[in-house]
Parts: structure tokens; sequence; C-alpha cells
């Protein structure tokens, strides 16, 4: 299982992770692609999610190459590997963060000037900080092999690096500690906010309570508010228990259980993001299954949803379509 200071990564890991990788780089794609494809979908919630995804297709083709070839020495492939990732990784907290943030201005403060204002400053801490950290620790000989004792095949930070723990911290660890933190907080603000409009709304317009679509489409966005925080701790948290272990010295970090599941965890975003967002988000749904041309049932709901007003659905209010809007077409998460 472990020799030493090194953990061992058995093929049926390697596996089970490069198949995460796969459906990660896939989900990233397709969110990318429909932004793409769709001129209509280029809305301020939909670019940040693009961003967020830019980040997690990185994430999982570095991830991919690193758990292929379970590096064994601080090689030159290696270090850029692990400079990609870092970099990714660490970007992908700061979007998922970012988004949350525009959520809540958006929904909870009513402001989407002051939401959209906020996005060339996402834009330059999601991008910059990542950037500056991972030249930072390129440039200090910081970035290297890892012996997978907090990865799984891929590099980090220099498992003999005598400040290793600093650097881990600041390449990843502290900004993940700081969304385990911010998220639940802001999407429990976000959910708090929505449930006060609605029960104040249906105080005017008690017809809402007969109207089932409206209540579906409320009720799959408050799903999602409740999800994006919630998937990200799982996913993330086998990393931050291996982290918490390693500054532990227990060899428990080193259990194939639970490099599987660190393995599965951080490379898992993008397709997380692409089930919530895409495959259960009605309008993108109804899109491709007619693009696909995937059955008749496909067909009928292309049908029905051309025939409503654009941006809002059968049955759905202006309310709730504001909610579906800003969950569906943000994000998280991550």
């Amino acid at each position: 299982m472990a020799n030493g200071n090194h953990t061992v990564v058995y093929l049926s890991e390697q596996v089970v992770v490069l198949c995460s990788c796969a459906l990660s780089f896939l989900g990233s794609s397709l969110i990318i692609l429909t932004y793409i494809i769709w001129p209509d979908l280029r809305t301020t919630p939909r670019r940040l999610l693009v961003c967020l995804s830019v980040s997690d297709w990185l994430s999982a083709v570095s991830y991919a190459f690193g758990v292929w070839r379970v590096f064994s020495t601080d090689s030159l492939d290696c270090v850029v590997q692990g400079a990609i990732s870092t970099f990714a990784n660490t970007s992908s907290f700061f979007w998922t963060m970012g988004i949350a943030v525009y959520l809540y201005v958006f929904i909870v403060r009513s402001s989407q000037r002051v939401a959209d204002s906020l996005v060339l400053v996402f834009h330059l801490v999601s991008w910059g900080v990542p950037l500056i950290i991972t030249v930072a620790a390129v440039s200090l000989n910081k970035i290297g092999y890892d012996a997978s004792e907090v990865s799984v095949g891929w590099c980090w930070v220099k498992i003999h690096a005598p400040d290793r723990i600093l650097w881990m911290l600041l390449t990843g660890k502290i900004w993940e500690f700081l969304a385990y933190l911010t998220l639940p907080v802001l999407y429990i603000l976000i959910k708090r906010h929505i449930h006060i409009a609605h029960a104040a709304l249906s105080e005017y317009r008690p017809i809402l309570a007969n109207r089932p679509l409206s209540s579906s489409f409320s009720s799959m966005a408050d799903r999602k508010l409740t999800l994006i925080p919630v998937i990200f701790i799982v996913l993330r948290i086998w990393s931050t228990v291996r982290f918490i272990l390693l500054l532990a010295g227990s060899s428990a970090r080193q259990s194939p259980v639970l490099v599987t599941l660190h393995g599965i965890g951080n490379t898992s975003q993008g397709a997380a993001n692409c089930i919530m967002f895409v495959l259960f988000t009605q309008p993108i749904r109804t899109r491709l299954c007619s693009a696909l041309c995937c059955s008749s049932k496909c067909q009928t709901e292309a049908e029905h949803s051309h025939d409503a007003p654009h941006g809002l659905l059968p049955g759905q209010d202006t309310s709730t379509q504001r909610e579906e809007d800003g969950t569906g077409r943000a994000g998280n998460d991550r």
C-alpha cells in the first residue's frame, strides 16, 4: 500500500480516476459548447459558468495526464503538469466563490448593475491570483513530485520541500477551506431570501399555489441552491481529509479507498456542473434533445418549449424565472 513517504497508486485506482477525468472533460466541454452554439444563452451568469468550466476542463486534462503517468521524479513534464493543475484548481475555487457572490448580489441585494460590475473583479481575481501563486511556486522550485501523499499520481507541491505545508495552503488548501465556509453561508442566505419572497408573493397572488409548473421550477431552483455547496463539499472533502492526515502524520492517508475518493472528488467538478446546469436545466436539455433528435418525446418537449416566450417557460412566473436563471445558468457552484 505504501513505502515510507510514498503512496502507491494501483491500476484500479488509475482507471477509476481516469474515467472521472473523462466525464469531467466531457461535461465541461458540453457547457462551453452550449454557450458557443446558442447565442441567446450568453448571459452573464452563464458566462461565469463557462469560465468555471474552462478551469475544470484544464484540471481534468492535467489530472488525467498525471494519473496516467503516475510521476516518480521531478521531471519537466511533472513540473508542467503540476503547474497547470495548480493554476486550474485554484482558479476553479475562485470562480466557484465568485459565482456564489454574483448570485447573492443579484438575488438578495436585487442589484443586477452591481452584480455585473463585479464580473471584471472576478476575472482579475480568479485568473490573476492563481497565476501569480503558480508562477511564484514554479519560480521558487516548489512544484514537483509529491509522492502521491496528497494527490493521486499527479504532481503538486514537492513532498520534501521544508515549507511544503505553507505552499500546499497557498496553492489550494487555504482557498478550499475558504470555500467551505463561504459557499454554505451565501447559498443559505439566497435560499432564505427566495423563500421569504415567495411567502410575500403568495399573499398577493394565491393563484400561484394552483400552478404546478411554477412550483416545479421553483422546486428545481431550490434543489440546485441546496446541491451547489453540498456537492462541492462532498467532492472536495476527501482531499481535505488526506491533507489533515498528512499534517497529523497518519498513514491512513494512504488508504486505497481514501485515495480513490480523493481522485474522484478532485476530478468530478466539471461533470457535476454539467449534470446540474445542463442536463437538469430543462431549456438546455430540451435543446440538446432536439438537436440530437434523440426521440419523439424530446421533439415534443422542444415544441412545447418553442411555443413559450423565450426566457419564461409555461406556467413560470417572473420570480420563479429569476431563480431558474440565477441558478440554472450560473452554476455553483465551484
